[in-house]
C-alpha cells in the first residue's frame, strides 16, 4: 500500500525467511558461525535459544541454504507436543517418505527405517539434520531420553545426524538438569536484543534491500523504536512497518519519533482490550 509512497520496490519490515533482510548483528552472527561450525562437525546437538521474535528461525532457515545438499534430508519438526513414538514415526516419515496408504508402523519398524536411512546417508557422504523448534516446550524426560537414544545411532565414529534445537531461554534450566542432554550439545548459542547501533542499522539495512535511497527514519525516530521494542526484531518490524503506514497516511515526508510512540501507544491500547 505504502511502496510507491516511500518509493520502495518491496515492503521492507515484512517478517521473512528471505535471506536478503538478514542482519548481521554481533549476537546473530556470532550463532550462525558457531552453529555452522558445530553441523559441519557433525555435532549430535547444537542449541540457539532467545526470546521470541528474535530470529531463530530465521537463523535456522539461513544454515539450511548455507549448509547445502550434503546436510540432507534437513528436517523441521514446527509440533514437538507429540509422544516420543509419535516423534519416531515422525522422523522415519521425513527422513524417508512413504506415499502408500497404510496402518501406523509399531516402533520397531520406524527405528529400522531411520537406521536405514541413516546407513544410506553416510554411503553417499550426507548427514541429516532435525531442527526442533520451540524445544522448551518438551517437558517431559521421557521424550528427552528417546531422543538421546536416537543420537546413538552413529555412522562409524560420528552421530548418525544432528539435532538443531531453538528454543526460548526456559529450555536452559531443563537442560542442566539433564546431564546425558547436556554433554551431547556442542555449541550453546543465546541471540540478544538488539542495541541501540544495532536497530539503527537494522532498519537501515532492511530499507535499502527494499529500495530505499535516503532515510525514512529520523535519527530520534530510531531512538523511540530502539527503546519501545526493546531491540527485539520482530517488535521492530511491527512498529516500523505501521509507522511507514501511517507516515503515508499522513504525507509525512520521514517517520518521526512521535509516530512511533503513537503507533505503539495504540498497539498496547489494542491488545488491552
Amino acid at each position: 500500500m505504502y511502496q510507491a509512497y516511500w518509493q520502495l520496490t518491496e515492503k521492507p519490515f515484512e517478517n521473512t525467511m528471505d535471506p536478503r533482510f538478514y542482519y548481521p548483528s554481533a549476537s546473530h552472527q556470532g550463532a550462525l558461525l558457531k552453529l555452522r561450525y558445530g553441523l559441519e562437525n557433525h555435532a549430535e546437538a547444537v542449541l540457539v535459544a532467545g526470546e521470541p521474535g528474535m530470529g531463530k528461525t530465521l537463523l535456522a532457515g539461513m544454515l539450511c541454504n548455507m549448509l547445502g545438499h550434503r546436510f540432507r534430508p534437513w528436517v523441521e519438526i514446527g509440533f514437538p507436543q507429540m509422544s516420543a513414538e509419535e516423534l519416531i514415526a515422525y522422523l522415519a516419515d521425513a527422513l524417508e517418505p512413504d506415499d502408500s496408504p497404510s496402518d501406523p508402523l509399531p516402533l520397531h519398524r520406524n527405528l529400522r527405517r531411520i537406521r536405514r536411512l541413516l546407513d544410506q546417508a553416510a554411503q553417499e557422504k550426507r548427514h541429516p539434520v532435525v531442527v526442533l523448534e520451540d524445544a522448551h516446550l518438551l517437558t517431559e524426560p521421557e521424550w528427552w531420553e528417546a531422543v538421546r537414544l536416537l543420537l546413538n545411532f552413529r555412522s562409524g565414529i560420528r552421530s548418525g545426524f544432528s539435532f538443531l534445537l531453538a528454543a526460548q531461554p526456559s529450555l536452559l534450566p531443563l537442560l542442566e538438569r539433564m546431564p546425558s542432554w547436556r554433554d551431547r550439545i556442542m555449541v550453546q548459542c543465546l541471540l540478544r536484543p538488539f542495541n541501540p547501533m544495532d536497530t539503527s542499522g537494522y532498519v537501515g539495512h532492511r530499507l535499502k534491500t527494499a529500495g530505499a535511497t535516503r532515510e525514512l527514519f529520523e535519527p530520534k525516530a530510531l531512538d523511540a523504536l530502539h527503546q519501545l521494542a526493546q531491540g527485539v526484531p520482530r517488535r521492530i518490524n511491527r512498529l516500523a512497518d505501521l509507522a511507514l503506514l501511517v507516515g503515508y497516511a499522513e504525507g509525512q515526508d520521514a517517520i518521526t519519533a512521535e509516530q512511533i510512540e503513537a503507533v505503539a501507544e495504540e498497539l498496547l491500547t489494542t491488545a488491552s482490550e
